[in-house]
């Protein structure tokens, strides 16, 4: 199943094969006899959790029609190197004119996966749920959060029209029209709207504000360990906790063991790196 709908689908390969192949793929239709056909496997090259299988099909089924796929594993599973991930077989041109784009997108993807699924056994054990952000690739941010899903996460608001999140900046205006701008700019975004609405904190005093305030949800940035375990029996339970800012894998168990419900952590859409995939022909 696609982590696109189709529409989106859609426009996401017009535009990564005319990124790619533009007006024509002039090595293989010089080199590749029109009518060859190819078998060929995509194997990991190093361990990883796989995600992106069901895009890079669709961009093999979009050059060639006939094309056959075979997919022995499902984005989320965890393989080890050697592991074959995809069999694709049908019209060479074809296919190697799109091997590029797709192996771009599962490498992407995939590494944006594994990554997660390192920051989530992490944490395992805990009560702490790991949340991505909107630190994504500019377009790719669906199928970047789809990514972070496989690889254990959970999805924090997809943009800034579907959650409330009061960060900073607006505490800032908001305190610079009246108060203290935490008390203000909760007021208003509850006259605003049904939603829930979350507030991030940088001190204690804040999360004293926020809390009689009627937050629903608060963000705990940049806080020390010391500073978040108070936060957590300041609140008591009454609230769900989010803390944020500078987590590492080396961090973040530190952090859950505060009692914090979340933690967020912008480097696994923004930091990771692509994973070792390679696309390798299959001889008869």
């Amino acid at each position: 199943m696609s982590p696109l709908p189709p529409e989106a689908l859609e426009t996401f390969l017009d535009a990564i094969l005319a990124e790619d192949i533009g007006l024509g793929d002039i090595t293989s239709a010089a080199v590749i006899p029109e009518g060859a056909s190819l078998k060929a496997a995509m194997t990991a090259r190093q361990d990883l959790t796989v995600a992106g299988l069901p895009i890079a099909a669709s961009i093999f089924k979009r050059l060639d029609r006939d094309a056959q796929t075979e997919m022995p594993v499902e984005d989320g599973a965890e393989i080890a190197a050697g592991d074959v991930m995809m069999r694709v077989a049908g019209n060479a041109r074809a296919l190697l004119s799109g091997e590029r784009a797709a192996l771009n997108i599962v490498q992407h993807l995939s590494g944006i996966a594994t990554l997660t699924r390192q920051y989530v056994e992490a944490i395992a054990g805990t009560d702490a749920t790991l949340l991505d952000t909107r630190k994504t690739t500019p377009l790719l941010r669906q199928l970047e959060k789809y990514a972070t899903r496989m690889g254990g996460a959970q999805n924090h608001r997809m943009g800034l029209y579907d959650a409330i999140l009061i960060k900073d900046n607006h505490i800032a205006v908001a305190k610079g029209l009246a108060g203290s701008g935490v008390v203000e700019a909760i007021a208003a975004a509850k006259a605003a709207s049904d939603l829930a609405v979350e507030i991030e904190c940088d001190t204690l005093d804040q999360v004293q504000d926020a809390l009689q305030a009627g937050a629903d949800r608060l963000l705990l940035d940049n806080m020390s360990l010391e500073d978040l375990r108070n936060a957590v029996q300041l609140v008591g339970g009454k609230v769900k906790l989010e803390a944020s800012g500078g987590v590492t894998l080396e961090t973040i168990r530190a952090i859950a063991e505060t009692g914090v419900n979340y933690i967020s952590v912008g480097r696994i859409t923004q930091s990771a790196p692509a994973v070792d995939i390679g696309l390798d022909y299959l001889s008869e």
